[in-house]
């Protein structure tokens, strides 16, 4: 097993050593290649599968694990264990960090075991509690409820890619995890193209693709746990105080950190009793929204998080706020120009990205509604996505929890409402998107307030100069792009490479004209350089 000496050690233990900088631009570089591949592999389902009651049974068989791997493992776990983790780093030896991670990993796999078993043997009570509309559909909720049984022990795999990456986080090593969902992605392309013909249904190549790879991402992890020494085998131990706190700070957690997701099932379920296709708008929107979402607000979020855990350890309460204050520049100069380039740009992005095959004009006119009402939400999910860690640096699960709580009642009451003011019309499924970006923008106020509250969180100088030129810089590039793209059927009428070239056209316009602008206003990069280590 390979050693990492002192000084290496260091290095990484908070993220301190390395930059902050140039670890997001790796994260989220390697983050946007995944993403890309998404977006490529939406583009093969949609071309090969469409908007059916087939793909709707197979995104709820993927929602579910999806769902449970954000809410117990990428959410609590990671935000639970990595830090007391680097608190381990940093007052105790290796074997002592070892010794956690086994200990750590070994409870987690006990805990999957029993609930993956629970659940292939109980897949179609999950079908009826996730997605309760399909009762009335006896196929689809056959198909959903089969595919499950495939899908949902991804859950098992990736939750331990998730525990090896917080390790490698805690470690400075940042992009491994951040390439393991390319495997996803392209395992589940090879599905869509290749694998059909072998399956009666050939829906069900999906669901084995998400299986294999879950499995493909676990072993990606294995190389890179050796490198640093933390390669051990996982060994369940309900005693140790390490993993003991590591539990009691994990159940606000699950609550708390995986608001978003609740409200995005939420919308999934309400969807369900919507019309036909409903559920795959969704999805597609949601896909849309989360490029800029993984790329830059995870990003930070993950980045940030290691950081901020060991100058909380350290005592350093100056250096915790200037390290937020410096996320927070950077996650508004990106939330606002893509929630403009969203709205503006929803129609084209679909017609070129999906409409192809069996996804239809009339599929393009309905997701671009969702995705036009997901982006006005934008901002939130990536306030989220970076004042949380903030909270669990300092091992304080409760509040996000409370900010959380009153969020998802907000979500359940507008979308409730709008599920029966609008049912049997085609907008139905906007109004739930719109409600959940809603939700999203209360819970990032709550936290930030939160913050600010205790004093644990004080802006620099400055804030109100940079959100006057993000705002006028965001205003004119979306007026240019609005007035360019405007005429949604010339892009549904457009040959494939027409649109093509077209879209990364005034895509590539819209990023210059907003980066020329903000320099035009006096916005140098010295302003958002990352505070010292």
């Amino acid at each position: 097993m390979a050693r990492v000496d002192g000084d290496e050690r260091a290095d990484g233990a908070k993220a301190g050593g390395r930059s902050l900088f140039r670890s997001t631009a790796v994260f989220g570089g390697l983050t946007m290649i995944s993403r890309v591949l998404g977006l490529a592999r939406d583009v093969v389902l949609a071309s090969v599968f469409g908007s059916s009651a087939a793909t709707d049974a197979f995104f709820v068989a993927f929602k579910i694990p999806n769902f449970m791997r954000r809410l117990f493992a990428e959410g609590a776990f990671s935000h639970a264990f990595v830090p007391v983790l680097s608190e381990y780093r940093t007052e105790r030896d290796e074997p002592a960090v070892r010794a956690l991670v086994g200990r750590a990993s070994g409870v987690l796999l006990a805990i999957l075991l029993v609930l993956t078993v629970a659940a292939v043997l109980g897949a179609e009570y999950l079908v009826m509690v996730f997605a309760p509309g399909f009762t009335d559909e006896p196929e689809t909720f056959r198909m959903a409820a089969d595919m499950l049984r495939i899908t949902f022990p991804y859950l098992l795999f990736i939750s331990l890619v998730a525990c090896a990456q917080g390790v490698l986080n805690t470690y400075g090593r940042f992009g491994p995890p951040a390439f393991a969902p390319v495997l996803l992605n392209l395992v589940l392309i090879a599905s869509a193209w290749w694998w059909t013909a072998w399956f009666d249904e050939p829906i069900r190549a999906l669901a084995w693709g998400v299986f294999i790879a879950g499995i493909a991402q676990l072993l990606l992890m294995l190389p890179y746990l050796r490198a640093v020494g933390m390669l051990t085998l996982p060994r369940p131990s309900w005693r140790d105080s390490g993993v003991r706190r590591i539990m009691r700070l994990m159940l606000p957690a699950i609550f708390g950190s995986s608001v978003a997701q609740i409200n995005l099932l939420v919308d999934t379920i309400l969807a369900s009793f919507l019309m036909t296709g409903s559920v795959s708008w969704l999805y597609y929107s949601d896909r849309l929204m989360e490029f800029p979402l993984g790329v830059f607000g995870v990003a930070l979020g993950t980045v940030i998080l290691p950081r901020l855990s060991g100058e909380h350890a350290a005592r350093t309460p100056e250096q915790f706020s200037r390290t937020l204050d410096w996320a927070l520049r950077w996650a508004m100069l990106i939330a606002v120009p893509a929630t403009v380039g969203l709205v503006v740009m929803a129609g084209p992005i679909l017609a070129t990205l999906f409409q192809h095959g069996a996804f239809t004009p009339s599929d393009v006119r309905a997701a671009s509604l969702s995705v036009i009402a997901y982006a006005l939400g934008l901002h939130g999910f990536i306030l989220v996505k970076v004042l949380s860690p903030g909270y669990f640096a300092r091992q304080d699960m409760r509040t996000p929890v409370q900010c959380a709580a009153a969020s998802m009642v907000c979500n359940m009451v507008l979308s409730t409402t709008a599920v029966w003011l609008l049912i049997g019309t085609g907008v139905g499924h906007a109004a739930l998107a719109l409600a959940t970006g809603i939700a999203a923008s209360i819970n990032a106020a709550l936290l930030f307030a939160g913050l600010r509250r205790r004093g644990i969180y004080t802006p620099g100088a400055g804030w109100w100069a940079l959100l006057a030129r993000i705002g006028a810089a965001a205003g004119i590039m979306g007026g240019v792009l609005w007035f360019a793209v405007a005429d949604l059927p010339a892009w549904i009428d457009g040959t494939v490479p027409e649109r093509a070239g077209a879209l990364a056209g005034w895509l590539l316009l819209g990023m210059v004209l907003y980066a020329g602008v903000l320099l035009l206003l006096g916005l140098r990069p010295r302003t958002l350089r990352e505070p010292a280590a």
